[in-house]
């Protein structure tokens, strides 16, 4: 049987808590409450069996390059003996064979220099989740107790931001909330001088819609061009926005690896505390297990799992995977019909255009159209 494309990233959940209370948190918030059942934090035997596992995987595909994504809950949590000996380990299992590429994406309340000595030393960057200044983001991202988090993921970033540490510095993960001006929030996030900021849309499905949807308007594309003509105009770069810059890509004829946008396959797997292995999170938002495959590192490994139907279906990309309304759209090769787990719909499962069809297809249209006509112009005056 011909192997399957392998997987070249994993996201490991290291720690199952968080010390957040997010409102909009696909972990605890949503569908799925899986989480209940699974260790809080990874055992160190867990961890020697992935790292096996996915030296293992590189070594029968030749991977000369890896990417590893300590998650959570909120890794930070699974302490910093637990997790050095897992960056031991992977380091070790993959000498000789590949370069691995590791990154925490954390709140950053917990940050403090001993995490940072630890990642300093293991090369282990640290993306931060932020959803803007202090009221955009205690909107939705409060303690448990209800407090605002604001102050401790700003001492985290200006830990962060050290010149012994800014070389770790991964960038911000923001959740988009259309309560929230955008070009304010925009600025709030650069005012913490990321490398990169990634936009995300709220996990919403058919069945449970994002806040303020009406599939006759675009409250999120309105949003996100706001942000996208107050970044793209700007004198110099001041950050990357990931979005932005793979709609330009695809706007341009090139290939994009993302589960958001574009119509390429997945190369990533999640590895829960357990050991079983996931799809992406953003299923849970679908249903109770909806990124559930069944198997495991222990009994599986990830060629296994790659072979899987629920894994094969689940990163496949092209128009084969999409609704027939989709596969015939004009923007198609743009959005690539949104994220697989934006189509569900408890009926028709995923054959369905994304619950942000409308905003989808206005963001894209408008970034390929500004991108294309000014490199039409720079053409017309070299």
């Amino acid at each position: 049987m011909r192997d399957a494309d392998p997987f070249v990233e994993w996201v490991v959940k290291v720690a199952q808590p968080c010390n957040l209370a997010c409102d909009h948190c696909y972990v605890y918030e949503l569908r799925d409450a899986t989480w209940r059942h699974k260790p809080s934090v990874m055992a160190p035997t867990t961890a020697d069996r992935l790292a096996g596992r996915i030296a293992e995987h590189a070594r029968h595909h030749a991977l000369r390059r890896v990417r590893v994504t300590l998650h959570g809950g909120e890794p930070l949590l699974a302490g910093r003996t637990r997790i050095e000996r897992l960056l031991s380990v992977l380091r070790q299992e993959l000498r000789g064979t590949a370069d691995c590429d590791i990154s925490v994406q954390s709140n950053a309340t917990l940050l403090n220099p001993h995490w940072m000595e630890l990642f300093r030393r293991h090369g282990v960057s640290v993306g931060v989740s932020l959803d803007g200044g202090r009221e955009a983001n205690d909107r939705h991202r409060r303690a448990k107790n209800g407090r605002s988090s604001y102050d401790a993921v700003r001492r985290g970033l200006e830990l962060l931001r050290r010149p012994e540490n800014e070389a770790l510095f991964a960038g911000l993960l923001c959740t988009v909330d259309i309560a929230s001006p955008p070009v304010q929030v925009f600025e709030a996030l650069l005012a913490h001088e990321p490398p990169v900021v990634n936009f995300l849309l709220p996990h919403a499905t058919w069945e449970h819609p994002p806040p303020g949807h009406d599939p006759d308007r675009t409250p999120y594309a309105n949003w996100l061009l706001a942000v996208f003509e107050r970044w793209y105009t700007a004198p110099r770069q001041e950050t990357r926005i990931r979005l932005f810059e793979n709609i330009m890509d695809l706007a341009l004829g090139g290939d994009v690896r993302s589960e958001s946008v574009g119509l390429a396959d997945t190369d990533f797997l999640v590895v829960e505390s357990d050991g079983s292995i996931e799809l992406s999170d953003s299923l849970k938002a679908t249903r109770d297990g909806g990124a559930a495959t069944g198997l495991d590192i222990f009994a599986h490994d990830f060629d296994t799992a790659a072979r899987h139907p629920v894994v094969a279906d689940a990163r496949r990309g092209g128009l084969s995977s999409l609704a027939e309304e989709c596969r015939g759209c004009d923007v198609v090769r743009l959005c690539g019909g949104g994220l697989r787990a934006h189509r569900f719909h408890p009926d028709s499962g995923f054959a369905n255009p994304s619950v942000y069809c409308a905003d989808l297809r206005l963001l894209t249209t408008t970034i390929r159209d500004r991108v294309l006509a000014d490199v039409a112009l720079l053409r017309s005056v070299s």
